[in-house]
């Protein structure tokens, strides 16, 4: 999700997470899974992401929201 996020950022900028919520909704045994992360808002100083995790057949097996803190300028040096 942040990677999502972070695809907006403008160069310099940063961002921190100050939210996370998994839902798990089966487990997995043996299955390559696939995370395909979105951004749902980005506003100017904070972003909502959310991705969902699917196994080899399609099937859901995880969903997550992310709010991330953009930081900019002087919030964003040295991160």
């Amino acid at each position: 999700m942040a990677s999502a996020v972070s695809t907006l950022l403008a160069e310099g900028d940063s961002l921190t997470t100050l939210e996370l919520k998994i839902s798990f909704l089966k487990p997995v045994w043996d299955s390559k899974l696939r995370a395909e992360g979105k951004v749902i808002r980005f506003g100017r100083t904070v972003a909502l992401a959310s991705c969902d995790v699917t196994d080899e057949s399609g099937s859901l097996v995880a969903h997550a929201t992310s709010t991330c803190m953009v930081l900019r300028g002087d919030q964003a040096a040295g991160r």
